[in-house]
């Protein structure tokens, strides 16, 4: 039997049952690893040694009846920008192609904890900007569904080794719709939990107010096990709240009858060009729901049609500022020519950052600058808050709203990344979500053309168990209308 086409949860049975052991199934996918990667590329650091040191010592747990975490024996693969202690953590960038950092981010130590495998560093966009892993210095990352398209960005490599069933679950960063992108693309689950609900300490940030910890898995219940390792209040991370816990959830006894879901009407005002298939995939999904006893009304969001914009500049200018710290003196990537000071910083930024970086760089740090900070920034925080105060209004009568993930379907190498603004709207849907520091997952909903697309279903702040009924609930309703 290959135990890497079975789910998280099915796994982790198995080895509680001693049907498996941990050494045997790290050592399966590690075989799997060496199967696939190098037509896929989703990771850029395995650590194939420690991680069977890693199983032997849960083995041995199991042996002697010692009590063992939630994630016991199951390999996970970590977003190359999480810090990783002795284990080479990059970005994906020139910039940090050597570095190894001093300890480990608290999700992380969580995952140890629970007696999880780390079993690698996946492939990313540099410091976490694209939308299709094409940006990554370390080379590209391949959609296991079919090569010749990308696997979104800029968690790519954390979805594609869940699709290629290179790790059995993955983390990686949401700022804009970095887990639920591309958990659409390669037909898997991705979530991106309440902001606060898991600790960003050990994160490199890139948008320090936008960031946030996610999963991934090949279904609700494998996110579900995944987030609840990792989440948690944690006193190193001032972003961190007391309120974050992931309440329990039987999954039994999950229905969606009388479940009160919301669709904007400004969705259909910001539809993107060649939607028309997406959306009647989607429309077949909120049937759904219908169906089994959900109800569903239209809303309004007046001024979502503004997050797109809004959200680029805020991010941009937190880019702006978090990236002012690799100056080529510090720590990262220094250049070799230079005669003054401020050579030695342009040529260090110049040599180690990619294109798109530079781009983002650029774009906040004119939001910032002397006369153009109020006209841009300091109004994208307002029409932000207006945002937030109209998620707000919708969350006091309904439980979730539904959208598309990503209104494109995934694209070949080389189409889009050549053309910044196109590739941002493929964000058009997920960015509100952070915009607002809400939760939201990607399940799955069909396929067009062959190409998997993802339904995203959003809830409020701290209501990770409402996103997860409504998102189980859809999973099994569909698979037994299949």
């Amino acid at each position: 039997m290959d135990i890497t086409n079975l789910k998280a949860w099915e796994i982790r049975e198995k080895i509680l049952n001693k049907e498996i052991s941990s050494y045997e199934v790290t050592e399966q996918f590690l075989e799997k690893i060496d199967e696939v990667e190098d037509e896929i590329n989703a990771f850029i650091t395995i650590d194939a040694d420690r991680a069977l040191d890693e199983a032997k010592k849960v083995d041995e747990k199991i042996a002697q009846g010692i009590e063992i975490g939630i994630l016991a024996g199951l390999p996970v693969a970590v977003k190359d920008n999480i810090m990783t202690k002795n284990l080479r953590t990059t970005c994906a960038s020139k910039m940090l192609e050597k570095y190894i950092p001093p300890y480990n981010a608290t999700v992380v130590e969580k995952i140890k904890k629970e007696d999880g495998i780390i079993i690698g560093k996946t492939n990313m966009d540099e410091f976490a900007m694209g939308g299709s892993t094409e940006t990554s210095y370390f080379g590209i990352t391949r959609n296991p569904r079919n090569k010749s398209i990308v696997p979104g960005g800029s968690s790519g490599g954390s979805a594609a080794a869940i699709a290629a069933n290179e790790a059995a679950l993955s983390l990686g960063t949401d700022t804009g719709g970095s887990i639920r992108q591309p958990a659409s693309y390669c037909g898997v689950v991705g979530i991106k939990p309440t902001y606060g609900l898991v600790s960003r300490f050990g994160v490199v940030p890139m948008s320090n107010s936008l960031d946030q910890v996610g999963v991934f898995g090949k279904d609700v219940k494998d996110a579900y096990l995944a987030l609840k390792s990792i989440a948690g209040f944690d006193p190193h991370d001032a972003t961190s709240s007391k309120r974050a816990k992931l309440e329990e959830l039987n999954f039994d006894e999950v229905s969606l009858k009388g479940l009160k879901i919301a669709l904007p009407k400004e969705y259909d005002e910001l539809r993107v060009k060649g939607d028309e298939k997406i959306r009647v995939v989607f429309e077949n999904s909120i049937r759904v729901f219908e169906r089994n006893g959900a109800k569903i009304e239209y809303v309004s969001l007046p001024y979502l049609k503004y997050a797109l914009e809004t959200y680029y500049l805020i991010s941009t200018a937190e880019v702006s500022t978090n990236l002012s710290r690799f100056d080529g003196i510090r720590y990262g990537h220094r250049a070799f020519e230079y005669k003054t000071l401020d050579e030695l910083y342009i040529n260090s930024r110049t040599e180690g950052f990619g294109e798109e970086t530079k781009r983002r760089i650029m774009m906040g740090t004119y939001a910032l600058s002397q006369g153009y900070k109020d006209e841009h920034y300091k109004k994208a925080l307002k029409i932000r808050t207006l945002i937030k105060n109209d998620y707000d209004r919708i969350f006091k009568d309904y439980d979730v709203i539904l959208s598309i993930t990503s209104p494109i379907l995934p694209f070949p190498f080389d189409s889009v990344i050549n053309s910044p603004v196109d590739m941002y709207k493929a964000d058009t849907y997920t960015v509100p979500v952070n915009l607002a520091g809400l939760c939201a997952i990607s399940v799955p909903m069909g396929e067009v053309d062959s190409l998997p697309v993802g339904l995203q279903i959003t809830a409020n702040r701290f209501n990770e168990k409402t996103l997860f009924t409504a998102a189980y609930g859809y999973e099994r309703s569909a698979n037994d209308e299949l």
